[in-house]
């Protein structure tokens, strides 16, 4: 930067630590600083155990555990210029935060808050969770940080995944859920799907599970697709999901999961849905699945690897630009 110059937007990208919950401020965090010059600084913050279930109107903040980051800026510090915040635990802050720093700061928040929607000045919300409001961005899927730089950064720690034979199928595997399951059975035949497509295609895969993926599931998945040329990551080591979806040729994502499919989506490349077993009706999921073949996107597996075409979706790119718009 000049001397002289703007100086950088501020950005804290807040959460409880999880990787879910910070991949999305920080994703949409990065989107901005993608726009205009900015410095990101993660904030992760927790509430003290029997705090942490109260509603987030009876929270204040000498209820925080005391491991967690500060949320205020120190002595000769200054509030962020922006702030987003992303998952419960981030609530009451959020709110404190556009209070205190009066006005000063843009709150965003990502999800439905279903509390005080009108004390942000943006929230980026899933499009199948239904939240309308003036100060309302719906987006199909969540802020993530899957951009074409990032997975190039990936493939660049795993060049040998490039020596894989094509086509490169990712197989990205979830689990249980309140939603849906993958019983071994199940898993055992997903798994002969997918490596009799990948067998006639002469291809490879590269597979990876998810913390909810159940052991059993996964030593199914894993010993049928062994067999066939390629990668399957055992959670040891350099997570390889960003130079999987760079090499892929195909992503294969269970029904599972909303971010898997929008992150997938965001690559531009065929993205096949493995059915999972239901437990319950699952409205939510039902509409981004919807919302993903409309644009082209996804088309439930059918045992083949077929090829189609469509616009990567930069869900994450618009949203970075409605705050730029909004703040002014």
């Amino acid at each position: 930067m000049e001397v002289g110059g703007p100086q950088p937007l501020l950005i804290q990208a807040v959460s409880d630590g999880r990787a879910g919950m910070e991949n999305q401020a920080l994703g949409l965090a990065e989107a901005v600083a993608r726009l205009t010059p900015a410095e990101i600084v993660v904030r992760r913050v927790r509430w003290r155990t029997g705090f942490d279930r109260l509603p987030s109107s009876l929270k204040i903040s000498w209820m925080l555990d005391p491991a967690s980051d500060a949320f205020g800026p120190g002595p000769g510090g200054r509030w962020p210029d922006v702030w987003i915040g992303t998952g419960r635990a981030t609530l009451p802050l959020s709110a404190a935060v556009k209070r205190r720093s009066g006005g000063g700061t843009f709150v965003v928040q990502t999800q439905d808050p279903r509390w005080r929607t009108e004390a942000y000045d943006l929230v980026v919300a899933p499009e199948h969770d239904g939240v309308s409001g003036p100060n309302v961005l719906s987006i199909v899927g969540s802020p993530h940080r899957v951009t074409p730089g990032r997975l190039a950064e990936g493939a660049a720690e795993l060049p040998e995944l490039a020596d894989l034979p094509r086509p490169r199928v990712a197989v990205l595997v979830g689990g249980r859920s309140r939603a849906h399951d993958l019983p071994e059975s199940h898993a055992r035949r997903l798994a002969d799907e997918v490596a009799r497509a990948v067998e006639a295609a002469g291809g490879s895969v590269m597979v990876t599970f998810s913390r909810r993926t159940p052991e059993a599931a996964k030593a199914a998945m894993t010993a049928r697709l062994s067999a066939l040329p390629g990668s399957i990551w055992d959670g040891a080591g350099l997570n390889p999901y960003f130079a999987f979806l760079h090499f892929a040729d195909h992503v294969l994502v269970t029904e599972d999961s909303a971010n898997m499919a929008a992150e997938a989506a965001s690559t531009g490349k065929p993205v096949h849905v493995l059915p999972m077993v239901p437990l319950k009706p699952a409205p939510k999921f039902e509409r981004l699945q919807a919302a993903l073949r409309a644009h082209g996107a996804t088309r439930a597996f059918d045992g083949r690897l077929d090829e189609w075409n469509y616009e990567p979706l930069d869900e994450t790119g618009r949203a970075a630009r409605e705050i730029l718009l909004r703040r002014g």
